[in-house]
C-alpha cells in the first residue's frame, strides 16, 4: 500500500465514533445490587497508596519486582454512569514485592479524555458502548481513548493500552501519566491493540483494527522500540477483533462474524452497537507471513466470538496450533458486559478453551472445545510463539456465587490433564501471569489479582505454577476493593 492510500486510511480510523448518540445510563440505586457489585463501582480514590500489605504466607525470595495491572475503574463522574464494563477511564496498579513485603499503588491515566471530563465533572465524550445524548464531538479516537485494557513494560517504558488508539507512557516509578506514544509520524493516532505480542528476540508485533474501512494496521517494533515496519492489511469487512498470536514464521488473526455494520455506523449508536453479529459466516482465521506480509492463508471455523488467544506455534511441516477462548456469538459484549454493570447475574457468561491444529499444506483446519468455562489464558513469557506445555487461565467452578470467574487452572497442553485451585463461592478471580524461574513451565510462579467479596478487598495471590491445587503460598490483602480490571505483566528487578 502507497503512503498516500495509508494515510487516507489513518485518517478515517476514527469516523463515524464521532457522532453523539442516544444510550444513558443514570446512577443505579446501589442498595439493591448484588455483593459482587462492588468490582464495577469507582475506587474510593483517584489515586491509592499502601506501603505494605497484610501478607498471609511467605513470598519467594527470587520473586522480586513489580506486577502492573490495568482495567477501567471511573465507571461514574457526577450523575452519571457508563451502561457498558468496557468504557471506564484506565487505572494502573503497580503490587511491588521486595524483601518479603509487597506495596500497592495506582493512579488513574490522565488521557486527554480523562482530564477533559475531570474538569467537566461529567463524562462528555463517546466511550466504546455508552454515548450519552449531549456528547462532545470527538476529533479522533485518541478523544476517546481510556488507556484502560493492558499495561505493557517494554523498552524500559510502560505502556497503558486501548485497542482503539495510541498506546500512553506510564512512568514506571510514580504511576504519573506521560506522553503518547508515536511510533512514526505516519502513525500518530493510529490505533494500537491492547495485546501486543513480544517474540523470544524481544521483537514486539502488534495490529490495530481501522473501524469502517476493513483494514488490519499491523506493527513490527525493535527491541530498542523504534519501529521497523507498518502497513495496511485489507479487508472485506471491519471485524471486532482484540488478540492475534505470532508463531516463529506467522502471524495468526481470528475474524469473528461481528462485524461493523455500515448503516448503523455513524448512525448515533455506539461503537459497540454499530456492530452485528452474522451467525451464518464462518470465524475466519488469517495466517500472514512475518517476513512477507502479502503471503497470506485464510482458514474458517464455525461462527463464534473470542477476545483472548493464549499462544501459537508451528512445526516443521506446515501444521500451526493455537488456543483461544471461544464463546458461541457475542452476547457478552453486547449484552452480558451491560448487564454486570446493572448488577445482574448473566448465567452462562464465561467462553470455554478451544484447540485448533491447521495444516497451511491442504487448508484443514480442527477444533477441539474444552469443557471448562475459562477466561484469560496466559504462558510462560519464554514460550511466546513457540511449542509450549501449560496453559493458565481463569476458571469458573460449581461453587461459584456470582456470574464471573472463581478459580485458577493449569492446562497440560500435551496430556490434556489439568489441575485448578477454587477459591469459593465469594472470591471473583482476575487474569494471573506466569513469572518464569529457572526451569521450565511449570516452574514459577502464577501471580495475579481477586476481589474477596465478604471482606470487600481485593487480594494478590502466589501459586507455584506447578502445583496450583495447593492454593497460595502467599497472598497479600489491600485494605479497600479496587475495580476489576482487566490485563497486567510482570516487570524483575
Amino acid at each position: 500500500m502507497n503512503r498516500r492510500d495509508f494515510m487516507r486510511l489513518m485518517g478515517l480510523s476514527g469516523a463515524g465514533l464521532v457522532l453523539p448518540g442516544s444510550v444513558t445510563h443514570a446512577l443505579a440505586g446501589e442498595a439493591a445490587m448484588p455483593d459482587w457489585h462492588v468490582g464495577f463501582q469507582n475506587p474510593r480514590a483517584e489515586e491509592l497508596h499502601t506501603l505494605s500489605l497484610k501478607l498471609d504466607g511467605r513470598l519467594p525470595k527470587a520473586l522480586t519486582g513489580t506486577f502492573y495491572r490495568n482495567g477501567p475503574a471511573r465507571h461514574a463522574l457526577g450523575d452519571r454512569r457508563y451502561s457498558h464494563w468496557f468504557d471506564g477511564d484506565g487505572m494502573v496498579h503497580a503490587y511491588r514485592l521486595r524483601d518479603g513485603r509487597i506495596s500497592h499503588h495506582a493512579r488513574f491515566v490522565e488521557t486527554p479524555k480523562y482530564m477533559a471530563e475531570t474538569r467537566a465533572g461529567a463524562f462528555r465524550r463517546p466511550a466504546f458502548g455508552t454515548v450519552f445524548p449531549d456528547a462532545e464531538r470527538a476529533a479522533s479516537p485518541d478523544a476517546m481513548n481510556v488507556a484502560n485494557t493492558n499495561i505493557l513494560p517494554f523498552d524500559d517504558r510502560l505502556l497503558a493500552l486501548w485497542e482503539g488508539g495510541s498506546a500512553w507512557e506510564v512512568d514506571p516509578e510514580t504511576l504519573a501519566t506521560g506522553d503518547r506514544v508515536t511510533w512514526s509520524d505516519d502513525l500518530a493516532g493510529a490505533p494500537f491493540s491492547a495485546h501486543p505480542a513480544v517474540d523470544t528476540d524481544g521483537t514486539l508485533w502488534n495490529f490495530g483494527v481501522v473501524p469502517g474501512d476493513g483494514a488490519l494496521v499491523l506493527y513490527e517494533i525493535a527491541p530498542s522500540g523504534t519501529l521497523r515496519r507498518a502497513d495496511v492489511v485489507a479487508l472485506d469487512a471491519s471485524p471486532m477483533v482484540h488478540d492475534f498470536a505470532i508463531t516463529r514464521r506467522h502471524l495468526v488473526f481470528l475474524l469473528p462474524p461481528f462485524r461493523l455494520d455500515p448503516e448503523r455506523f455513524g448512525s448515533g449508536k455506539s461503537f459497540v452497537d454499530s456492530h452485528r453479529w452474522y451467525g451464518d459466516d464462518a470465524m475466519q482465521v488469517l495466517v500472514i507471513d512475518k517476513s512477507d506480509w502479502g503471503r497470506r492463508r485464510w482458514f474458517d471455523l464455525p461462527a463464534g466470538m473470542h477476545f483472548h488467544v493464549g499462544n501459537a506455534w508451528e512445526d516443521g511441516s506446515g501444521v500451526v496450533r493455537f488456543d483461544y477462548t471461544r464463546y458461541d456469538n457475542a452476547d457478552f459484549v453486547t449484552r452480558a458486559a451491560r448487564g454486570l454493570m446493572r448488577g445482574e447475574d448473566i448465567p452462562h457468561a464465561g467462553g470455554h478453551t478451544a484447540l485448533v491444529r491447521l495444516d497451511t499444506r491442504n487448508g484443514r483446519i480442527d477444533q477441539q472445545i474444552m469443557t471448562e468455562e475459562t477466561e484469560f489464558p496466559r504462558v510462560d513469557p519464554r514460550r511466546t510463539g513457540e511449542r509450549y506445555r501449560q496453559l493458565y487461565t481463569t476458571v469458573r467452578t460449581e461453587t461459584a456465587g456470582h456470574p464471573l470467574s472463581n478459580g485458577v487452572m493449569r492446562r497440560d497442553m500435551e496430556s490434556g490433564v489439568t489441575e485448578h485451585y477454587d477459591f469459593g463461592a465469594s472470591v471473583i478471580t482476575e487474569e494471573h501471569v506466569f513469572v518464569p524461574g529457572e526451569g521450565g513451565e511449570s516452574d514459577g510462579w502464577l501471580i495475579g489479582t481477586a476481589l474477596d467479596l465478604q471482606q470487600k478487598v481485593s487480594l494478590l495471590s502466589v501459586f507455584r505454577a506447578g502445583a496450583l491445587a495447593d492454593g497460595p503460598v502467599a497472598q497479600a490483602r489491600l485494605p479497600y476493593p479496587v475495580p476489576l480490571g482487566f490485563h497486567g505483566n510482570w516487570k524483575g528487578a
